[in-house]
């Protein structure tokens, strides 16, 4: 299990466009789904990998409470699926209908979106604000499968509070840690490490 650590596209940012099946109902979704939301948690991950199912409830608990708060949420899945089969829709459909989810889970089949945001890891969460600028990226919190750190999102947690009550977001933010992006061959981008696989 190789740690990865995400790039941390630059704060100020603007939302990339996306627009990607969902894959619990197989609806198109794109950014202009949110446009009446407060602010907007993009967030890639991925079924199989130990770092997302990690913190998979506490995503749940994350989207519980913030979409009741008009903030949008959209998870991502961009890995390669002929290598890592358990990433695929159907899968995806099964977990999120499994946690209970209310937000899409879209697949990014030809990782141009997850090339879009930089993506490099999962789990990688981004925060935009109102006018989908980026103001948060990186961890959720230090919690990781190996160490003793209690799973709370309180990174996440703290940019999405302050976001909400018209404070400014603290710029010392953590790089998120995980699992790579599964690259299909000849598709990794130039940030990619040969040998992350």
């Amino acid at each position: 299990m190789v740690a990865v650590p995400s790039t941390m596209l630059p704060l100020g940012t603007g939302l990339p466009d996306f627009s990607l099946v969902n894959a619990v109902d197989g609806r198109r979704i794109s950014q202009a789904a949110f446009k009446d939301d407060r602010a907007l948690l993009v967030m890639f991950i991925c079924n199989h990998c130990p770092y997302v199912r990690h913190v998979l409830k506490e995503i749940g608990r994350v989207a519980t409470e913030y979409q009741s708060k008009r903030v949008g949420m959209v998870a991502i899945s961009s890995n390669d699926v002929a290598a890592f089969p358990d990433d695929g829709p159907d899968e995806m459909k099964e977990l999120a209908r499994a946690e209970g989810w209310a937000f899409p889970y879209l697949y990014d089949e030809t990782q141009s979106v997850a090339k879009a945001f930089n993506a490099a890891c999962t789990p990688e969460f981004y925060l935009f604000d109102r006018n989908r600028t980026l103001v948060y990226r990186g961890q959720l919190d230090d919690s990781r499968p190996k160490n003793t750190e209690p799973v709370t999102g309180k990174d996440l947690r703290a940019a999405l509070d302050a976001l909400l009550g018209g404070r400014s977001i603290s710029p010392d933010q953590k790089p998120s840690v995980g699992c790579n992006i599964k690259w299909k061959p000849g598709n990794e981008p130039g940030w990619f490490a040969v040998g992350a696989r």
